[in-house]
C-alpha cells in the first residue's frame, strides 16, 4: 500500500488505517501504542505523536506486506509473530516502546538472511 492510502489531508487517518485493517480506530491506536483518545479527538489525532506512532506502525506493515501479501496478514504478524532475540516481543510490542528502529532493522536481517 502507498501511504496516501492511509491518509487524508495531509495526516495518517485512523479511520482509513482502520478501515484497510478491516478493524476499529481503537484496535488501531491499541496497535500503535496509543491510547484511544489519541484518535478521538481531531487535535490529539493531529499531534507530533500520534501522527509520528501511525506513521512508524505504517511503515513496518508496507515493508513487510510483500512478504505476506496483503495489508491484513502483514497486521496479523506486526501484532502476533514474536520477533527473534527480543524476548518474545512483537513488532507492535516493539512500536510501541518507540523501537521502530529495531523492527526495521530486524525486517532487514530477515531479508539479508541473518534470522533465516
Amino acid at each position: 500500500m502507498t501511504l496516501a492510502q492511509y491518509s487524508e489531508k495531509g495526516l495518517f487517518a485512523p479511520r482509513k488505517i482502520a478501515d484497510i485493517l478491516r478493524t476499529t480506530s481503537e484496535d488501531v491506536a491499541r496497535s500503535a501504542g496509543l491510547g484511544k483518545d489519541a484518535i478521538q479527538r481531531q487535535e490529539r489525532v493531529r499531534s507530533h505523536k500520534t501522527q509520528r506512532r501511525l506513521r512508524e506502525m505504517v511503515e513496518v506493515l508496507n515493508k513487510v506486506e510483500p512478504r505476506f501479501g496483503s495489508a491484513l496478514i502483514a497486521y496479523a504478524w506486526y501484532r502476533s509473530e514474536p520477533l527473534a532475540g527480543f524476548s518474545g516481543q512483537t513488532a507492535m510490542q516493539l512500536v510501541g516502546n518507540g523501537r521502530v528502529d529495531d523492527v526495521l532493522g530486524y525486517i532487514d536481517a530477515v531479508d539479508a538472511g541473518v534470522y533465516a
